[in-house]
């Protein structure tokens, strides 16, 4: 399993996706969002960091089957990829949260009406960097640190060096996610350093001997001895649990979330032969190759 991590998230940590600019394309092609849902071929999916490796590796396996349909990946947050459906410039939006109940009506009184389906699972990982002695935090311990309540490691029986906080900037869907399951919906410290992707976090755990983060379990998995991931306990009485994808898919590991496409519910039927190919044996197969938990 973890060969197979390693290939696909080689070209991932190579060319260091950043924020928005996560693309496939067939080669020689380009065309801007604007022609989202106008082109009888041509399919854009938009939104969650997270999910940019995903949706790529689908998006890649896809156009190899039918290669009449060009399918164009970006990234830029679960927030940014819901906007841009409501907007219409997007055919599909991949997000790690639900969409708010807000951004719903704005759909409605636009007379979309966003299409929710469940396309995998995904736990987030927290990480540190290797040389870090703490091996294991409840979810208390970690709501008090990225809330900024706890400020020094030695309050965990580390050193009594200050906590460098790492989060994802609050466009992420995330974001969201750790703040609701973790933070209790409090709010992240305002010493945190809100870095545009996943992968500057990574950097920055493995770097940065007293920093703190938090990411998706295939990156996290990817990243190998760059960082080292925390055990999570729920409370002081319970064991702690490595976020894997069986504990994932048990509910074992406490941090973990439905990953979501949405689309307009009118949408054509390119749009209805990629979420088929994204829900199908192979499709699933191809979520548990790149490090997420497959729904089936």
């Amino acid at each position: 399993m973890k060969s197979k991590i390693s290939k696909y998230f080689k070209r991932l940590f190579i060319f260091g996706i950043v924020t928005t600019m996560a693309l496939v394309l067939v080669p020689g092609c380009s065309r801007p969002d604007d022609h989202a849902g106008t082109e009888e071929n041509y399919i854009t999916v938009k939104g969650s960091d997270t999910m940019v490796h995903l949706v790529s590796s689908w998006a890649e396996d896809f156009m190899k089957r039918d290669p009449n349909i060009e399918v164009s990946v970006t990234g830029g947050g679960s927030g940014t990829g819901i906007a841009a459906l409501i907007n219409l410039t997007t055919d599909i939006c991949a997000a790690s949260r639900k969409i708010k109940n807000d951004e719903e009506m704005l759909a409605v009184q636009k007379d979309i009406h966003p299409k929710e389906i469940i396309v995998a699972s995904d736990g987030i990982a927290v990480v540190v960097n290797p040389e870090n002695p703490i091996s294991e935090l409840t979810i208390e311990q970690l709501g008090k640190i990225f809330t900024g309540e706890y400020t020094r490691w030695s309050e965990m029986g580390g050193s009594d060096k200050q906590i460098v906080v790492l989060s994802r900037e609050s466009s992420s869907g995330t974001y969201s996610f750790f703040q609701e399951m973790v933070l209790k919906k409090q709010d992240y410290t305002t010493k945190a350093k809100l870095l545009p992707a996943t992968s500057a976090i990574i950097q920055s755990a493995s770097s940065d001997k007293l920093a703190i983060g938090y990411v998706g379990l295939g990156y996290a998995l990817a990243a190998k001895d760059k960082v080292k991931i925390i055990s999570v306990k729920i409370d002081d009485k319970s064991s702690s649990v490595m976020p894997s994808g069986q504990t994932v898919k048990s509910g074992q590991y406490p941090i973990s979330r439905p990953l979501y496409l949405y689309l307009n519910s009118e949408k054509e039927e390119k749009v209805k032969k990629f979420i088929d190919f994204c829900l199908s044996d192979e499709g699933q197969l191809i979520v548990t190759e790149t490090g997420y938990v497959a729904i089936k």
